[in-house]
């Protein structure tokens, strides 16, 4: 289990995203439109003003059960380990086991 802290941060993390979604969409498609080196200059001085934590790249993906960072499957929304756990005990429609 993760610690509720870092858990904590993530939701933080990801409503900032949510909030600055539009502001920081604006000046990325700009960005490709300027034609002088000082206008995209300003464009980015304005992508640097946003809080960093409004990044989509600095969310990470966790576990749903668990809050594990890494190993995670998309398709499921869990780490490999619940995943292994809950094919096991049948709670995944259409994934097989495998024990070697």
């Amino acid at each position: 289990m993760a610690k509720k802290s870092l858990i904590a941060r993530e939701k933080k993390r990801k409503k900032l995203e949510e909030k600055f979604y539009l502001i920081r969409r604006y000046p990325t498609k700009e960005m490709s439109k300027a034609r002088s080196l000082s206008e995209s200059w300003e464009i980015q001085g304005k992508l640097e003003a946003l809080p960093r934590n409004s990044a989509p790249t600095r969310l990470h993906r966790r576990c749903f059960a668990t809050g594990r960072p890494r190993g995670n499957y998309r398709h499921f929304g869990l780490s490999r380990h619940a995943v292994r756990e809950m094919v096991h005990q049948c709670l995944l429609p259409g994934a097989t086991r495998s024990s070697w």
